[in-house]
């Protein structure tokens, strides 16, 4: 690792140092950009990423989508470019050295007018790509990302300046190793930019049941189209997707309520409690009720990401 970048990660986890303080997810005063800290291993946690840059400065992270795992440390970054249901685990921290990491989430118009402003052609036609990848930190985008970070020690400098970083940022992102997958989300009529049309709709109606003939209509495809497509880009079918949606939400219901796990699962679109149970059991590793006794009487707390 050279000098330069070994110079910028000594800064940038004493800048997120100065800015969390305690465990756990911390906004900042730029709304799109959010950092973490834990002291000891936690996890597995579950959330949606939503299109971002994730970036650690101290420890290390596994990201599973789907069966796909996805491992990186500061020496690497990971972007999201959809939407995308995903287990974390955190697998390097201590007390003496947290785990410390950055999240710049990125909305596909910001990505558009990047492309635009620099004039960085993508192909409409290319085949869809995975929404989610790990990439080799370079020293331009590491730059770009601590002088943002430093914006917070002057606020009055982030309506103005934050704004500039954030589009140096994703310029640094799309020309690196695998820019294109990113470029694909911000076009429209791209098979990515319309397979987050048909992930938007699942998200906003997860909780209904899934018909695919509808979903392909969203997304301007055939059915068979739909489903290669939709594969290629979250690692899951629709109904896979929709179904890891339902049981985070199930969780999150379930911990924040004291509601019955069958009403929460039919909240959730479970017509069958049963199946509500095993299908929870497979993904969390115990029952609805024992998981949330675990979570509640241990400090292995759920952590929304």
């Amino acid at each position: 690792m050279s000098t330069q970048i070994d110079k910028q990660r000594v800064e940038l986890t004493q800048l997120i140092e100065n800015h969390t303080g305690n465990d756990g997810i911390h906004p900042t005063n730029i709304p799109s950009l959010s950092f973490t800290r834990f002291s000891d291993l936690i996890g597995p946690s579950y959330g949606v990423y939503k299109p971002s840059l994730c970036l650690i400065v101290q420890g290390s992270k596994e990201v599973l989508l789907a069966q796909e795992s996805y491992v990186y440390s500061p020496a690497d970054y990971l972007v999201a470019s959809v939407n995308l249901p995903i287990t974390g685990q955190v697998t390097k921290a201590s007390p003496e050295a947290p785990y410390l990491a950055l999240k710049l989430e990125l909305t596909p118009s910001e990505i558009l007018e990047v492309l635009r402003e620099y004039e960085m052609g993508v192909d409409k036609k290319e085949n869809a790509k995975r929404g989610m990848y790990v990439s080799k930190i370079e020293a331009s985008l590491l730059d770009a990302v601590t002088r943002l970070v430093r914006l917070l020690d002057t606020p009055k400098d982030i309506k103005v300046i934050a704004p500039l970083i954030v589009k140096e940022i994703i310029y640094r992102v799309l020309q690196g190793e695998h820019g294109g997958m990113l470029k694909q989300i911000a076009i429209e009529g791209s098979s990515t930019h319309l397979i987050s049309d048909a992930i938007e709709h699942i998200m906003k109606n997860y909780d209904q049941s899934l018909k695919i003939e509808v979903l392909a209509e969203i997304a301007n495809m055939s059915v068979s189209s739909l489903h290669r497509h939709f594969k290629e880009v979250t690692a899951m079918s629709p109904i896979q997707f929709q179904k890891q949606l339902r049981l985070q939400e199930a969780r999150s219901l379930l911990l924040s309520e004291s509601g019955d796990a069958a009403a929460v699962g039919f909240r959730v679109g479970y017509e069958s409690p049963s199946q509500f149970s095993r299908e929870y059991s497979r993904m969390f590793g115990l029952p609805p009720k024992e998981d949330i006794k675990r979570l509640r009487g241990s400090n292995n707390k759920a952590i929304n990401l």
